[in-house]
């Protein structure tokens, strides 16, 4: 089974070595890395060149913004399985595309999701423990959305439901697994496991006008795939899962 990685890269020269390796270390035998690039003026191409001998393809041009450079890799990926390692993340460890590869050995499984870290930057300690769970109808109401690094779908459900919608400039990515999950119901599994481990520093988390605006775009987007919610009830329960968050970390830092 083939999967497909994509990298989204932009003068990410401090941080994609790390990516790279990681990608290159896994287990699975059958990847496509596809590294996406928006035209950086650091590094990035040079490591890129000097750490990705593994790396199928390479694309470096303007783009109109992350989401447009991941349906680029979208549309350039050839593997049965497709998901996102970005460019400041790498995985747990080596057997995370195995697992996923696991997860898709039922034909009936058309999408899988995981748990996430979010550690310092330069990975020296948990900040954050994102801990997922099984998917029920009305969970993105209450709140709730796997974590998009860990999502991964087979490619004849992304040619059927579409790409980033890029009306969304920051949740984008909470609407596309909206739309799979909840309007189009597909059957996602659960592998819970810590797969992938982020740098904090996001787009989102920048600011709180950010933060403000995210949430604004994913009511947005909740209207338009019809998903009922309050915004009271979907605040609370946001802020009660990022408390429990930090907490899961700060215990996991020092087991």
């Amino acid at each position: 089974m083939k999967i497909t990685i994509i990298t989204v890269t932009y003068n990410s020269a401090a941080t994609v070595v790390d990516t790279l390796q990681s990608a290159a270390a896994q287990t699975h035998p059958d990847i496509e890395h596809l590294i996406i690039d928006g035209g950086s003026t650091d590094e990035t191409l040079t490591l890129v060149q000097s750490h990705g001998a593994h790396v199928a393809r390479v694309v470096s041009e303007p783009d109109q913004g992350i989401y447009d450079a991941m349906n680029k890799g979208l549309a350039q990926a050839t593997g049965e399985v497709v998901g996102f390692l970005n460019s400041d993340d790498f995985y747990a460890d080596e057997t995370v595309l195995a697992k996923i590869a696991n997860a898709f050995e039922d034909p009936t499984v058309e999408a899988c999701y995981a748990d996430l870290v979010y550690v310092t930057q330069d990975n020296s300690r948990v900040v954050r423990y994102w801990k997922s769970k099984p998917f029920a109808k009305g969970d993105f109401a209450r709140g709730w959305c796997p974590a998009h690094p860990t999502f991964y779908v087979r490619k004849s459900v992304i040619e059927r439901l579409g790409l980033f919608d890029q009306s969304y400039k920051l949740a984008a990515d909470v609407e596309f697994m909206m739309r799979y999950l909840e309007r189009g119901q597909v059957r996602a599994v659960y592998i819970p496991h810590v797969l992938v481990r982020m740098r904090l520093g996001g787009a989102t988390n920048q600011s709180w006008k950010n933060i403000f605006r995210q949430n604004k775009e994913i009511f947005s987007a909740m209207r338009e795939n019809r998903v009922p919610f309050s915004i009271m009830w979907f605040t609370a329960n946001k802020l009660i899962s990022r408390i429990d968050q930090f907490i899961v970390g700060l215990i996991k830092r020092h087991q």
